[in-house]
């Protein structure tokens, strides 16, 4: 312990940066991690050493929880005492932050070979296997994330990748992030990424699983039951989708016998569905992901899935289901 941390550790009151950054520090299975990056990463023996893959996977993921360009999360690691600390990082031993050549160099790596994807899909392994998520029902939502609308770049234009939709009286230029959660406990088993205009039930019948019975939806679904996608297939045919009604049904028979027990129901729908709300709630304001940083779909849902593995392990440490220094998720 050097004189900082002696200093650090007398303060009576840790920061909600410290607290999340400690969480994440613990429920992150680095080895297993560090292990699938590997095989990817530079093993030439000249030239060179390489910075430790661990500690580029640290300064990565600082990166995309707080939404941070190259050469931001460089000078925000340097800044903060709380993301040197989650670094591993002491400059008495004269070791110094990674550039943001090296992180530019790194992602690339990520992005090429969609690791974020082995990412997401092995912690839903960890997850089914110690019983934290369920099965037989699931909750799809769609949200946007808005793209820089700005034509001032070098080819004048904007991302081609990306396009607008209107939501309610407003107009939005970005992205769509389609989500599949556990109706049993929320954790996000499925995702993907589209352009903004592509409408949330096109995307409904990829976020389905095999043994789901159960499907929640708000009204932006109605009717996907009616899908050829969905009749055509025997097993998503035979499910029960409790989607929500408009509001405007409800006020159609407001005074009725059948109005007090339509209400109930939809009542317990949503009351269903609003797991599905958190989990956005934790992508926007935990790891404030509301605009995207990268041109292109690729890039973007590769820190999607990143991201929605974060999400689940953050999830589940905050509902005790992960155990301190215990292997992947207890």
């Amino acid at each position: 312990m050097n004189f900082t941390d002696m200093e650090y550790a007398n303060r009576k009151h840790k920061t909600k940066r410290d607290e999340f950054l400690e969480i994440m520090g613990d429920v992150i299975p680095w080895d297993e991690w560090v292990e699938i990056i590997r095989p990817y990463y530079y093993n030439n023996q000249k030239g060179r050493a390489p910075c430790g893959i661990e500690t580029m996977l640290r300064m990565y993921l600082l990166q995309n929880w707080f939404n941070l360009s190259d050469a931001g999360v460089e000078d925000a690691i340097y800044d903060s005492y709380a993301m040197r600390n989650f670094m591993k990082i002491d400059f008495m031993e004269e070791k110094q932050v990674p550039d943001s050549t090296t992180l530019c160099k790194f992602r690339a790596i990520m992005n090429e070979n969609n690791l974020g994807k082995l990412f997401f899909d092995t912690i839903n392994y960890h997850l089914k296997k110690h019983g934290r998520m369920m099965s037989g029902g699931t909750i799809v939502d769609a949200t946007i994330i808005d793209a820089p609308s700005s034509t001032k770049n070098e080819k004048k234009e904007r991302d081609p990748e990306m396009h607008s939709t209107k939501k309610g009286n407003e107009w939005r230029f970005g992205m769509k992030m389609h989500a599949g959660v556990d109706a049993g406990t929320g954790f996000i088993h499925s995702g993907e990424a589209t352009a903004a205009n592509v409408h949330d039930i096109d995307m409904a019948s990829e976020l389905i699983r095999d043994d789901d019975e159960i499907v929640y939806g708000d009204a932006g679904y109605i009717g996907l039951s009616e899908r050829d996608e969905i009749k055509s297939d025997p097993h998503k045919s035979a499910i029960d989708y409790r989607i929500n009604h408009r509001v405007h049904k409800l006020k159609k028979i407001e005074g009725s016998v059948a109005h007090y027990w339509f209400r109930k129901e939809e009542k317990q729908k949503s009351r269903v569905r609003a797991k599905v709300e958190y989990a956005f709630f934790v992508l926007k304001r935990i790891f404030h992901y509301t605009k995207v940083r990268y041109r292109g779909l690729a890039k973007n849902r590769n820190q999607m899935n990143i991201l929605f593995a974060s999400i689940n392990l953050y999830m589940c440490a905050r509902s005790g289901g992960f155990e301190r220094n215990s292997p992947a998720m207890g």
